[in-house]
């Protein structure tokens, strides 16, 4: 089968960084589908697995962790799909990626593709419409109720692929008021045309821009952005009591007392936990994709797709992974239809 890979962790201006390639098609075991992948986007995770380093492989790796695609074959212990099924889902970071023409997949991790999208624009949404739910409501345990007390949820970072779904399901699910970071003029558009409340700019102090609008500290920071330059200004807006979570290692060290006088709950979220661990709840990511299309297809919520590049090839994922370290993607960029 055709497949998008690498053998050594080059920059991604090196054309052999990610490699058109053969591999051998996969079998389902277990309670894995087997999945024709159609459409698959690209994510900062992509860019950091294949980031230089001195590192050669044996064997082609095949990153990419979203798609969309038909379920062609089950494993004998899958029960929630059958065959004909089309499916989205972002799959595990301990597994082969979804860059390949045939992958398999645990069937907990994988939701039904919102029938009122089309296959670009579902790829859009797994991973990172994963990473926000359970950002927003297993790690900062924001309420799902239009009914419940009002609040403020800071995010940093709301025009990316994370910041684009949280934006709308904070608005749609919550009774919070959503400010978001964003420094363009274009993303500063995006982000309001998601239904950011307010936006303030992440390159300039957040506390006197919150000030300036009357808002002194927030009840939650959901950070998608560089938490090193971030931690002193998020420890000063958090008001006491309240919830800080990032999607963003540290490359340093921080200061965790800042957080103490306040009692300050800070928290990771990988939406690849789950998944990793084969934790007990590994399910939930299955119920809370179908949740999503549920949004979607009611029209409460839509996909973050902002480009689309076709064929699924190493030349247009190249170009995919240099726009996202460019740091300067807005949305989610999608890669649809295999080489004839």
């Amino acid at each position: 089968m055709k497949a998008v890979a690498l053998k050594a962790y080059l920059p991604i201006q090196n054309p052999e960084s990610l490699l058109d390639v053969n591999i051998d098609q996969p079998t389902p075991v277990g309670r894995e589908l087997l999945i024709a992948v159609d459409a698959i986007a690209v994510n900062p995770v992509d860019t950091k697995v294949r980031a230089p380093k001195n590192k050669i492989e044996a064997d082609f790796r095949v990153l990419g962790w979203d798609a969309v695609g038909r379920v062609v074959a089950t494993g004998p212990d899958a029960t929630l799909f059958k065959t004909g099924d089309t499916v989205y889902y972002a799959g595990s970071i301990a597994r082969p990626g979804t860059n390949s023409e045939f992958h398999t997949v645990d069937e907990r991790i994988v939701g039904r593709k919102p029938v009122s999208l089309s296959n670009a624009e579902a790829a859009a949404l797994p991973l990172t419409a994963i990473t926000a739910w359970e950002g927003l409501f297993d790690r900062l345990q924001i309420a799902q109720s239009k009914e419940s007390k009002p609040k403020t949820l800071l995010i940093i970072g709301g025009a990316g692929g994370v910041g684009s779904i949280a934006i709308q399901l904070a608005k749609t699910l919550t009774n919070v008021s959503v400010i978001v970071t964003a420094s363009r003029r274009e993303s500063i558009e995006w982000c309001k045309s998601l239904g950011a409340d307010l936006v303030i700019d992440h390159s300039a102090s957040l506390a006197e821009q919150l000030r300036a609008q009357n808002i002194q500290q927030v009840d939650y920071i959901f950070c998608l952005n560089n938490t090193d330059q971030h931690w002193q200004a998020m420890a000063e807006i958090i008001k006491p009591q309240g919830h800080i979570c990032s999607i963003v290692e540290l490359s340093g060290q921080v200061d965790l007392n800042l957080l103490k006088s306040k009692s300050i709950t800070f928290t990771w979220e990988l939406m690849f936990t789950r998944s990793l661990f084969e934790t007990d709840d590994m399910i939930e990511q299955h119920h809370l994709l179908n949740r999503v299309a549920e949004l979607i297809d009611s029209g409460a919520i839509k996909t973050t797709l902002n480009q689309v590049l076709s064929p699924i090839n190493a030349e247009n994922l190249r170009l995919a992974h240099a726009q996202l370290e460019s740091g300067r993607t807005i949305g989610k960029i999608v890669l649809e239809h295999w080489p004839a």
